[in-house]
C-alpha cells in the first residue's frame, strides 16, 4: 500500500481524463485502444473465470462474491488487497500500475478470475477457444445509467460528465465509454446460447442473494456448505463492503477515485433512478427503451 500511495502523490497531478476512440465502432477508453492488438491476441486459459458487466452493473460485487466462493468463504483472504489488485481488468492499463492488467494476468497462477466491460463481439477469441466460463451481471438501465453518472464524477479516469441531463442523452445514443448498454446487454444475451456464460441480474441477486449463489456454485461445479454461503451473503452485503475499503475502493489512490465527491459503493439499491429522473425525462427514456429493445427477451425490472 505504501508503495501505491507514493506513486499515487507522483501521478496526482499527471493524471487526466482518459478519452476514448472507437474500436470497432465501439468507443473505448485509449489505453485500450492503444493495445487492442494485445487485448485481441490475450491468451486465456481453460480454467479462467471471467467477469463481465457493463460498467456500473455490480461488477465489483460478483467480484467479492467470486473471490469468498475461492477462498471457501475466508474473508480474510478476501480482504488482504483491494479488488482491482485481485483480477485483471483485461482491456485497462491503470495509471498507477507499471503494465496493464492483461501482463500482469500472466504472471498469476491458475485458476484466474479475470474482468472485463468489453461487449460479447470485442471479447478476445481466446476465451471463445478455450471454453472459458464466463459469469455476466446485467443491471436495468436506469440505475445503470444513474451509477455511470456518479462514477464519472468521482474518478479521475473519466471526462467530467457535464450536466446529468447531457450524460443521460450521451448514455442513450451510446456516446460513453463501453458504448450502447442496450447493445451490451442484448449482445450478451444472445452469446450464453453459444458460450458457457451465466446470465444473472443485479436486481434478482439483490433480492434472493442465496438463488442466485447456488446458481453460480453450480454453474462453477462447487459445493460449500450453507454456513459458508451464509457467511458470503453477509461479507458481500452492501452494508459490508461499504467498509471494507478492499472492496470500496477506499483503500485505492485517491487520485483515482475522489471519495468526496461520491462513493464508489453509493447506494446499492435498485430505484435510486426515481431521485434523478424527472417525469418527462422518464418518458422520454421510456419511448427511447422500447424502440431499442423491441423484440428483445431480457426480464429486467427498474425497483423491488
Amino acid at each position: 500500500m505504501a508503495e501505491i500511495e507514493k506513486n499515487a502523490r507522483s501521478l496526482e497531478k499527471k493524471i487526466t481524463p482518459l478519452n476514448v476512440l472507437h474500436v470497432h465502432g465501439v468507443p473505448l477508453l485509449i489505453p485500450s485502444k492503444e493495445m487492442w492488438d494485445k487485448i485481441y491476441n490475450f491468451q486465456a486459459r481453460p480454467d479462467d473465470l471471467i467477469v463481465a458487466t457493463y460498467p456500473k452493473s455490480g461488477t465489483t460485487w460478483m467480484q467479492e462474491i467470486l473471490d469468498m466462493i475461492q477462498n471457501d468463504g475466508d474473508e480474510e483472504k478476501c480482504r488482504q488487497v483491494v479488488s482491482f489488485e485481485r483480477h485483471p481488468f483485461i482491456e485497462l492499463k491503470f495509471p498507477h500500475k507499471e503494465k496493464p492488467d492483461l501482463e500482469i494476468a500472466l504472471e498469476i497462477p491458475s485458476p484466474r478470475i479475470l474482468k472485463t466491460h468489453l461487449p460479447s463481439h470485442l471479447i478476445p477469441p481466446s476465451i471463445w477457444k478455450q471454453n472459458c466460463k464466463i459469469i455476466y451481471v446485467a443491471r436495468n438501465a436506469k440505475d445503470c445509467l444513474v451509477s455511470y453518472y456518479h462514477f464519472h464524477r468521482m474518478t479521475s479516469l473519466l471526462a467530467d460528465p457535464q450536466s446529468w441531463e447531457d450524460f443521460c442523452e450521451k448514455f442513450m445514443s451510446g456516446k460513453v465509454a463501453y458504448g450502447s448498454w442496450y447493445d451490451h446487454v442484448k449482445g450478451w444475451w444472445d452469446a450464453k446460447d453459444k458460450h458457457q456464460i451465466l446470465y444473472l441480474f443485479y436486481e434478482d441477486i439483490k433480492k434472493n442473494p442465496k438463488c442466485e449463489i447456488y446458481k453460480v456454485l453450480d454453474f462453477l461445479e462447487k459445493t460449500l456448505s450453507e454456513d459458508i454461503i451464509n457467511k458470503i451473503i453477509h461479507h458481500t452485503s452492501f452494508e459490508v463492503m461499504s467498509k471494507n475499503p478492499m472492496a470500496s475502493q477506499t483503500a485505492a489512490p485517491s487520485y483515482l477515485y475522489d471519495h468526496t465527491i461520491s462513493k464508489f459503493l453509493r447506494k446499492g439499491m435498485p430505484g435510486d433512478w426515481k431521485n434523478h429522473f424527472t417525469v418527462a425525462m422518464n418518458e422520454k427514456f421510456d419511448e427511447h427503451y422500447e424502440n431499442k429493445m423491441a423484440g428483445a427477451t431480457l426480464p429486467f425490472c427498474t425497483e423491488i
